[in-house]
């Protein structure tokens, strides 16, 4: 199946299960991978027969920056479900990444992975 890859879009949001999570933004990282028939596109050169990036970008930026979860997991289930409800999507991969774990110790980041179809 085609898919656009979108890699390292990072935004400031308040997700977290702590206190200090909920009032002071820490940064966030999503990947997605947006499943869909790229072919219409391809061959029409026509913006219309695919996914408008910036669209993608704006509504992820959305969510993360103006909404708050407890859980990264629910952050990934709410864009997920965002995309698949706006977009001509067959299936999304969300992977959110939080570098910035409230976690005493060394580490790159921790993170979700989810993958999500419309029925």
């Amino acid at each position: 199946m085609d898919k656009i890859l979108v890699k390292g879009l990072i935004f400031k949001g308040c997700h977290g299960v702590l206190p200090q999570e909920k009032e002071k933004a820490q940064k966030f990282i999503v990947d997605l991978k947006l499943y869909l028939d790229l072919c219409p596109a391809g061959i029409e050169d026509d913006l219309q027969k695919t996914v408008n990036y910036d669209e993608v970008y704006k509504q992820v930026k959305k969510i993360v920056e103006n909404e708050t979860y407890n859980l990264i997991e629910a952050l990934a289930e709410n864009i997920a479900a965002s995309l698949l409800l706006r977009f001509p999507l067959k299936c999304v991969e969300v992977t959110v990444y939080k570098p910035e774990a409230p976690v005493n110790g060394e580490f790159e980041y921790f993170g979700v992975n989810i993958v999500r179809c419309k029925n």
